[in-house]
């Protein structure tokens, strides 16, 4: 089974994701690191370099490379996957999707205390502008994640938490 956990950036994706596919005895991918390693560059140079549309190609061909290279693997896409193309349908198709509802003002917070300049959409912004920016994103995102399998949310989601809710299903 394919698990592909969708939400912003600073949801959890990467470190839910981590622990449950260790939980589960799953492989774990980060479709941004993924993408890193098969450009030998970063997200940052490539939103740099050649622009957001670019981009956005190469996280269609990683998230198809990534369903036919895996059987069980617990996939955290980058923040936007949803959004373009038909991405989430194809996920949908592909796996079980998992929307990470986590509140803007938790995940500004969690932000905050980073290192934005791996972060392209934000590297620039002071802290209002970075809630801001979160607020408009998701207002735009949010019917694409809407469209994942499952919803969780709360602004403290748990690896136990998720493991039960596949169980369910």
């Amino acid at each position: 089974m394919l698990i592909f956990l969708l939400g912003m950036m600073g949801s959890g994706k990467s470190t839910l994701g981590k622990q449950l596919a260790q939980q589960l005895g799953y492989t774990f991918v980060d479709l941004d690191d993924y993408i890193e390693q098969r450009e030998q560059r970063t997200i940052a140079a490539i939103f740099e370099e050649q622009g957001e549309t670019h981009f956005r190609e190469l996280e269609r061909a990683a998230l198809q490379a990534v369903v036919q290279e895996y059987r069980q693997a617990v996939i955290a896409t980058g923040g936007g996957t949803p959004c373009f193309f038909d991405n989430i349908n194809y996920m949908n198709q592909h796996g079980e999707t998992i929307f990470l509802a986590v509140p803007t003002r938790e995940i500004a917070r969690r932000l905050i205390s980073t290192n934005l300049k791996i972060r392209p959409l934000l590297a620039s912004k002071s802290s209002e502008e970075i809630n801001l920016f979160l607020a408009k994103t998701l207002a735009h995102r949010i019917q694409f994640y809407e469209q994942a399998k499952y919803k969780m949310e709360s602004s403290a989601i748990s690896v136990d938490q998720l493991a039960q809710l596949l169980n369910h299903k």
